[in-house]
């Protein structure tokens, strides 16, 4: 947690100028169901009680003036010039700016500054956490009106058109509407959702950083999104009706695309049953059956692993060596893929102690720390401080 009086101090130093709010937005974990949200199927995720911050003011003129505390990089642009940039970071908040210029709302010129605690590239979705945290605090700072799933779908299209990223709803969703004790159950499709108890028992969640990162703009992620719209071409072929993997049964898979195109095949099919398995986690989660939520958490990652491919040999390793515990449920990897960490339920108490069981082999096999992050489900998107 980074405190007001901190992010406060550091605007006024930045800017010469006194911050008007600071509100935070928080990353996410997601308990099951992945790469199923561009896909119009279901998610199970929640926030985490680490956070993106942004202190704003509004200027008299139409400048933005950009600050990211990690990079210490000062970025400006005129409002009515802002497009995408080499530079990176900025387009995350240059993004939301210009759905809110598409939108025809009216706001003038702003200083930001943004830091945050989440751990950049642990796939804990930092980057829909800045998005939905500009896009908190412009609302609140213009009084815009949007409401949180409007700034959640803002988010996303900022990915999409600025970063480069097709990305699905879920990470935008998690962080802005989260409620804390609870996990989402999310249809993508319709963004209908419950708020499901996360009543572990005698267990709790521990993710372990492989302190692999690869950017999820990498070709990988979108090739696969691409592999499953291949996978809906061809079942559309004969079933017209069917507008995404959503849609699709097994039967229609083997029909149309197995003998066509086995990759497209392989990523489909994943797909549908990882909706399959979310719906059984979830049942499990609602009947306090941790061991069956654990086991279906497996046997995702081996299907991550093996047939979506998003996995990697780190991933791999603190999974299967996960599994030898007893005290371990269920791990599997989290987020896009290629990196990142693994989510682990763990008897109370046990965390600690696994990832100092596994971090001394971790460093031998790949010259790599493991770094164990703690997390408790938070609340998504608010104002932490008004002038």
């Amino acid at each position: 947690m980074i405190s007001n009086e901190a992010l406060l101090k550091r605007f006024k130093e930045v800017f010469q100028e006194e911050a008007e709010l600071i509100c935070k937005s928080p990353g996410r974990i997601n308990i099951i169901g992945e790469h199923t949200d561009y896909n119009e199927g279901f998610v199970l995720p929640t926030a985490i009680d680490k956070a993106i911050y942004v202190a704003i003011r509004k200027r008299d003129d139409q400048k933005l003036r950009l600050y990211a505390a990690d990079f210490e990089q000062l970025f400006e642009v005129p409002l009515d010039l802002i497009a995408p940039t080499t530079l990176g970071w900025p387009n995350y908040i240059l993004g939301v700016v210009q759905q809110i210029v598409d939108r025809k709302l009216e706001i003038s010129g702003f200083d930001l500054y943004i830091d945050g605690d989440i751990p950049v590239g642990a796939g804990l979705s930092s980057s829909a956490a800045v998005e939905c945290a500009t896009g908190f605090g412009l609302n609140a700072l213009f009084k815009l009106g949007l409401d949180r799933v409007e700034i959640a779908k803002m988010g996303q299209l900022a990915e999409h058109t600025y970063a480069g990223v097709k990305c699905g709803i879920m990470d935008q969703f998690a962080s802005i509407l989260s409620k804390e004790g609870h996990v989402i159950r999310l249809d993508c499709r319709d963004l209908n959702y419950t708020y499901v108890p996360l009543a572990l028992g005698d267990y709790e969640i521990v993710l372990l950083n492989t302190n692999v990162k690869h950017a999820l703009a990498s070709s990988a992620y979108n090739d696969r999104r691409a592999s499953c719209e291949t996978a809906v071409a061809l079942v559309q072929q004969m079933y017209p009706q069917v507008n995404s993997l959503r849609d699709v049964s097994h039967g229609m898979l083997e029909e149309m695309v197995k003998a066509v195109d086995t990759d497209a095949y392989t990523k489909a099919k994943f797909v549908v049953e990882e909706n399959e398995r979310l719906a059984t986690a979830c049942a499990a989660l609602e009947a306090g059956d941790i061991e069956a939520l654990g086991a279906q958490m497996f046997r995702a990652h081996q299907g991550l692993s093996q047939e979506y491919e998003v996995s990697c040999p780190e991933l791999d390793f603190l999974v299967d060596q996960a599994k030898a515990f007893p005290e371990v449920l269920g791990a599997r990897m989290m987020g896009g893929g290629f990196g990142g960490c693994t989510i682990n339920i763990v008897k109370k108490g046990f965390a600690k102690e696994l990832a100092e069981l596994l971090a001394p082999e971790y460093q031998a096999q790949f010259n790599l720390q493991l770094t164990p992050i703690f997390v408790h489900t938070d609340h998504g998107s608010n104002l932490v401080y008004s002038r």
